[in-house]
């Protein structure tokens, strides 16, 4: 079973880059980010025919997240729990069904933070204990767990092409580091850094100062896996070569393989 995460960077301006995608990689699910579309506005149709259903938390202009699949999605959550005033789309969680039992799917867009000397890093930092506490609550329920998305952090400094540039960004402060730690203390398992401990394995490059042909990347789209998925790991891979293709998103696909 393939289940892939990419940030579209707008679904607008790159749905035939995202059907081409699926087409050529054919994951069984999908979880989009930065769709940038209200639920009512999406193409869900273009995917419906491409074989997947849909279920979308939209947007207007911002944020948004989306999860594609071959399989019905059933229990869906369109918010991520602990702040009833949080109006962001950044949150979307389902359940697929397997031949060997159901799989929980959590689809993230983590706030990015910057500046950190505005109200936006605080509100990272608690989106980020808000989504610890929801991961705990289901590694309770023992079913294999994939939480995948754009988390905006860069856990360490291989995960950077020049670490010492990010020092001042929300995105490497330690604070957003410890925070991602806490994740992976709970008891999941980065499912690239597990299957490829190589430096430079990126999978976001800006559109300003000639990051891409320069490789002057950094990884920040993650797939985080419960121990009972995490059992089933049997490849993990990053789809580098999408940042080449016509109007690229400046995220690229990331995916693994379960065996189920």
């Amino acid at each position: 079973m393939k289940i892939a995460t990419w940030n579209i960077n707008g679904i607008k301006a790159r749905l035939e880059t995202t059907l081409t995608w699926l087409k050529e990689a054919t994951p069984d699910v999908a979880c989009l980010q930065e769709i940038k579309s209200v639920d009512e506005n999406f193409p869900r149709e273009a995917f419906e025919d491409a074989g997947y259903n849909v279920v979308t938390h939209g947007q207007k202009g911002f944020n948004g997240v989306a999860i594609l699949s071959k399989a019905p999605l059933e229990n869906v959550s369109r918010r991520l729990p602990g702040d009833d005033d949080d109006e962001q789309a950044r949150y979307i969680e389902s359940t697929i069904s397997t031949d060997t039992g159901a799989m929980c799917i959590a689809c993230l867009y983590l706030p990015n933070g910057n500046p950190i000397d505005t109200p936006k890093f605080p509100y990272k930092l608690a989106w980020m204990r808000r989504l610890e506490n929801r991961v705990r609550d289901l590694l309770a329920e023992e079913m294999p767990l994939v939480v995948a998305g754009d988390y905006n952090v860069i856990p360490m400094p291989e995960d950077a092409k020049h670490p010492d540039a990010w020092t001042s960004d929300a995105l490497y402060q330690p604070e957003s580091r410890a925070a991602f730690r806490r994740l992976i203390n709970l008891g999941l398992t980065d499912a690239i850094r597990a299957t490829q401990p190589a430096p430079e394995t990126f999978t976001f490059w800006d559109y300003q100062a000639g990051a891409w042909p320069k490789n002057n990347g950094i990884r920040i789209d993650h797939l985080l896996l419960s121990p009972q998925a995490a059992d089933r790991l049997e490849a993990a891979g990053i789809d580098k070569e999408t940042r080449d293709w016509e109007k690229p998103s400046d995220h690229v696909p990331v995916w693994i393989e379960l065996a189920v």
